[in-house]
């Protein structure tokens, strides 16, 4: 994307997945924007459906690797359908659930020496960031800082969502860092 106004980037892109959701349920949702030029720009984008205030959904791409266009859309119906920690949305629950979309930057690698030097790196509330060791492999979108403020508490559960014990460290752990630009339903309206 380039020069358009960030507000009007979620003004576009919240219909678009909400839309994609009511269509599962073959529900029309009104009139969306879809052919704009940026849509069809690679991007990268988590979808995140809260309930009161609570999590209800929260699947993303990581690295751009098709349109944003159709990123936001299958990345809001596996929100909605497809994030094993729920059961699927339920047609009752649509009008309850707020959509919250993050554009990710692309992945930037962190250079440290140990967990002591990465931990150093990391900025509370603007990185993201992705854990690899192995097959193991997790995120933590900069919105999670809400909840763990803590850099080794942020870290720890990293590593415990990617299937690894909250101390675990090695020297071929790998981690990346990136930004978001997000948008929340609410404050579109």
């Amino acid at each position: 994307m380039t020069n358009h106004d960030v507000n009007n980037v979620g003004r576009v892109l919240i219909p678009i997945a909400r839309s994609a959701i009511s269509s599962a349920f073959g529900k029309p949702y009104g009139r969306t924007v879809e052919d704009l030029p940026w849509l069809q720009e690679k991007g990268a984008s988590f979808v995140t459906l809260m309930q009161d205030q609570k999590l209800r959904g929260c699947i993303g791409t990581l690295e751009a690797h098709r349109p944003l266009l159709m990123d936001v859309k299958l990345n809001a119906q596996a929100a909605a359908f497809c994030d094993s920690r729920f059961l699927p949305l339920a047609e009752h629950e649509l009008e309850r659930t707020e959509i919250e979309i993050s554009l990710l930057s692309p992945m930037q690698p962190m250079m440290f020496t140990a967990e002591r030097d990465a931990l150093a790196q990391l900025k509370p509330h603007i990185d993201g960031v992705v854990f690899e060791f192995g097959r193991h492999r997790s995120t933590f979108l900069p919105q999670v800082w809400e909840q763990l403020p803590d850099v080794a508490q942020f870290m720890g559960h990293l590593k415990h969502k990617a299937g690894l014990h909250p101390e675990f460290w090695d020297d071929e752990v790998k981690l990346f860092r990136y930004s978001v630009t997000k948008w929340k339903e609410r404050d579109i309206q």
